[in-house]
């Protein structure tokens, strides 16, 4: 459904009722300009048997409306204005890759709101970036491309279809067991909002830096990582769960940056189990 949040369409779904006894849980999807809610609905919607999980389109991206700013101070603001929306007053704030940097945004600016946090495949800062393109480079599925390559990763694609050809170049490399068949399908259903994904690559990321403010967060937090993830690597997983007293950290040992799919059994598994222990009752 159509929901105007802070001045902005986006586009936004509630699964598992109107029950306002559950727990509300939102999850926000990486990849600005390149993402939707789509992967949250699928790697979250099992969820919906015990909490209202709401998944959206982040302005800019999916098929929410392209109105600026696209900054991680929006961005979090209209998690908060979602969970006005919803009537919670407080959630568990949820986030894979990009969406794992707007989660701990939110739990930084608005701690009061969150129950626990759930990150996937994430970093605090941009310090992974040399380690990413070094695994890039290294990796036998792609000969990269470097003019593509560096446009993707630093915000300066020309159009949405030089977005799409850059996202099409190392799209192999994120699962850990290559499937081309499912990346080809993947590029073809991709919603692409390139003026969305520039600027947060090339403006929000290169002052992109939580590590100071990790430590405030006091939440119960559960970070996820594959053991194969190219881009966000199992040591900015590390460096999260050191700064987060009493988080704890799950590596999936058969999958790249998407355990939540490649291993959606334990993943799943490790969530529900984690939620059980940090909202305080077995029964959920």
């Amino acid at each position: 459904m159509d929901v105007t949040i802070n001045g902005a369409r986006l586009n936004v779904e509630v699964l598992g009722g109107d029950d306002t006894a559950k727990p509300v849980m939102i999850v926000h999807h990486g990849a600005p300009g390149l993402g939707s809610h789509a992967e949250p609905k699928a790697s979250f919607g099992p969820f919906a048997d015990t909490y209202r999980v709401v998944v959206f389109d982040a302005r800019g991206s999916g098929a929410s409306e392209d109105k600026a700013p696209f900054t991680h101070e929006q961005w979090a603001a209209d998690v908060d204005a979602i969970r006005e929306w919803i009537g919670a007053e407080q959630i568990i704030m949820a986030g894979g890759s990009y969406g794992g940097f707007i989660s701990m945004e939110y739990a930084i600016r608005y701690p009061d709101r969150v129950l626990a946090m759930v990150l996937r495949d994430t970093s605090a800062d941009n310090a992974h970036r040399e380690l990413s393109r070094a695994n890039a480079l290294a990796s036998p599925r792609i000969e990269v491309d470097l003019d593509l390559f560096n446009r993707i990763m630093a915000g300066t694609t020309r159009d949405n279809a030089d977005l799409k050809a850059a996202w099409a170049h190392i799209l192999p490399l994120y699962d850990h067991d290559l499937d081309m068949a499912k990346v080809q399908s993947r590029i073809e259903n991709t919603p692409y909002h390139y003026a969305t994904h520039n600027f947060a690559f090339a403006v929000n990321q290169e002052n992109y830096d939580l590590k100071p403010q990790l430590p405030t967060i006091k939440v119960p937090t559960l970070i996820t990582v594959g053991r194969h993830d190219w881009i966000t690597p199992v040591s900015a997983s590390e460096t999260i769960h050191r700064l987060i007293a009493g988080s704890e950290l799950v590596i999936f040992e058969n999958s790249g940056h998407a355990p939540q799919v490649e291993e959606a059994p334990k993943f799943q598994a490790t969530v529900r189990e984690f939620l059980k222990r940090a909202l305080g009752n077995a029964d959920r």
